[in-house]
């Protein structure tokens, strides 16, 4: 069992980083692996909605790291994904990311358990939480809860252990993430492995 955890601040080691690695910690402790994978501080293009990757599998564009991070997603047994705050709203290159990490590879995410994290100095978390819990729940995915919303607070890595709250909520979802990947893991090969998947009908406001 593993959990793959992504690191969409520009900062490798920093504030979102040191959140992972407690809920790492506390996943080790619980006898699930996890992973790490940085988004890294380059370019992060949107998604332009051409739909190419229904046909090849994977997004057109293979300059920056979204195909390599949606190879991993495919395996993993839950995820934890995390940004910090810039302007009240999750980082720029973390929404480009989800976008087209979620068009692309979103299948391979349906029924797993996930949880998002977000990190501020002070505000902005509530929303910027609220962004990327929206790409869970469109997507059949297993919301992970944990004791609080799930935020730390800091301006450095050091300020962040200082947060006890914002700690212990990392070391709930994590306790959660491991609780829930067991019991999937116990139901494979089972009825119980799925839901009754209900197909999806789609239309458009103006008709």
């Amino acid at each position: 069992m593993k959990v793959l955890m992504i690191n969409g601040s520009p900062h490798e080691k920093g504030c979102t980083y040191t959140a992972l690695t407690v809920i790492a910690e506390e996943l080790k402790n619980q006898g699930v692996d996890s992973e790490i994978v940085w988004l890294g501080n380059g370019p992060v293009r949107g998604c332009i909605g051409c739909g190419g990757c229904k046909n090849v599998g994977k997004c057109v564009f293979n300059d920056d790291p979204v195909n390599a991070i949606g190879e991993k997603l495919k395996t993993a047994d839950g995820y934890i994904f995390g940004a910090p705050v810039h302007y009240a709203s999750p980082c720029g290159a973390m929404v480009s990311a989800m976008d087209r990490l979620f068009y692309a590879f979103g299948k391979y995410m349906q029924f797993k358990p996930a949880a998002s994290v977000v990190s501020a100095r002070r505000a902005g978390t509530t929303a910027s939480y609220d962004v990327l819990n929206k790409y869970l729940g469109i997507n059949n995915m297993i919301v992970v809860p944990s004791t609080y919303w799930n935020m730390v607070h800091g301006n450095s890595a050091d300020e962040v252990y200082k947060d006890e709250e914002g700690v212990t909520i990392m070391r709930a979802i994590a306790s959660n993430m491991a609780w829930l990947v067991k019991l999937l893991e116990s139901a494979k090969g089972t009825e119980l492995e799925k839901p009754v998947i209900i197909p999806k009908v789609k239309t458009n406001f103006i008709r």
